[in-house]
């Protein structure tokens, strides 16, 4: 027997996101991306997130939206990676589950190495996951979703070029309840439905001038010019003596 009625198509695994389950974990992450562009007032920043999300509110309407549409992006452009942003351009990139369905989602190294080549330098990486260790994945179960331990996406931030000893992280959303959602960072807050990861892009230091190559100085004191001197003054006498017996003959 079919799981699905003849006819009825699958809905893709993000749209989880648009379900009553999946706005009360979103609602909760607004709050939090609200947070960190507060700290990046004069750059741009990039949001990367699923359908049925809305994005972050910002006054001066400096984003750049994109949401997953398969395996490519739409919204602000439509493309896949890498993706067609300049080089150190963005305060801040939010990934908002974005890399969480287990088939369709663009290699997972690809793009968090594209977020850490659109970053300035100093920039924020705000990565928003779903936790497997929440009794909230019931609600997520069987629709193709995939959450991830937290060490997996350190491992990848790390090969994309993060230092892990700036990541944070912190646990949001709901634990069962969907109306119940909060952020935090304690023993309790382990169980939430989802889990953010923030990390900074390493500032490169300036490269230091080279060393400048110290002159040594051949001066009248130097051992290879007292003998030098020495040696013009034995020459000269002997002409000297030459010349005053040429003389006497």
């Amino acid at each position: 027997m079919p799981a699905h009625p003849p006819g009825r198509q699958t809905p893709p695994p993000l749209a989880w996101f648009a379900t009553t389950a999946g706005q009360g974990l979103l609602a909760v992450e607004n709050a939090a991306m609200a947070r960190v562009l507060a700290g990046i007032p004069a750059l741009p920043w990039c949001w990367m997130s699923v359908p049925g999300a809305a994005p972050p509110e910002d006054p001066r309407n400096r984003g750049v939206l994109l949401r997953r549409e398969g395996a490519r992006f739409a919204g602000a452009a439509h493309c896949a990676v890498p993706l067609p942003l300049a080089n150190e351009s963005f305060g801040a990139v939010l990934l908002q589950h974005a890399l969480d369905d287990a088939a369709e989602s663009p290699d997972a190294d690809v793009l968090l190495g594209e977020c850490e080549r659109i970053l300035a330098p100093g920039g924020v990486l705000w990565l928003a996951a779903l936790n497997p260790w929440s009794p909230y994945r019931a609600r997520w179960a069987r629709t193709g979703l995939r959450a991830r331990v937290t060490g997996l996406w350190q491992a990848r931030l790390r090969r994309a070029g993060f230092a892990l000893d700036s990541v944070n992280l912190q646990w949001l959303g709901p634990r069962w309840r969907m109306d119940q959602g909060d952020v935090g960072v304690g023993m309790n807050d382990w169980l939430r439905a989802g889990v953010a990861l923030t990390v900074s892009k390493r500032v490169r230091a300036l490269a230091p001038p080279s060393p400048l190559r110290r002159l040594r100085l051949h001066g009248v004191g130097h051992p290879r010019i007292q003998s030098g001197a020495m040696t013009r003054a034995r020459l000269e006498g002997l002409d000297d003596e030459a010349g005053g017996i040429a003389a006497v003959g």
